[in-house]
């Protein structure tokens, strides 16, 4: 083999590893908090809503909650954790962006539907890794 043979090699070995490391088990537990969600930060008590506190789980390929159903004004910290591999939860709608034992708070503050989905690339299974927050 020539270097450009033993280069071309290197590289796709490389990038493989990278590939599968994405889903790899990283249970980091960071701490930080994420609070820039769009939707008001209002009081609970001055929306009429509840105070909810809502944790979800990932494992390889799925959320341990697909279908969340909330009220025009709650408040709710959400909580996000993976049991198994590296994943992380959005919710583009709400501006929420949230990696393992990160948690943020906000108030929903109209009617619809909020799609969430795994936000970290995990492998074969990362496209099926959705859910709903339904807000009435």
């Amino acid at each position: 083999m020539n270097k450009k043979s033993y280069l071309f090699l290197a590289l796709v070995a490389i990038a493989a590893v990278i590939a599968l490391s994405a889903c790899g088990n990283n249970n980091n537990n960071n701490s930080s908090a994420s609070s820039s969600p769009s939707a008001s930060a209002s009081s609970s008590a001055a929306a009429g809503g509840e105070a909810k506190a809502i944790t979800i789980s990932a494992k390889s390929f799925e959320f341990d909650q697909t279908d969340i159903q909330l009220n025009v004004g709650d408040t709710v910290t959400l909580t996000y954790t993976n049991t198994e591999g590296n994943h992380g939860l959005a919710i583009p709608d709400l501006n929420v962006n949230l990696k393992n034992g990160e948690s943020t708070t906000f108030t929903v503050d109209k009617a619809g539907k909020y799609d969430f989905n795994c936000s970290i690339q995990c492998g074969a299974g990362h496209d099926n890794m959705t859910g709903t927050i339904t807000v009435s």
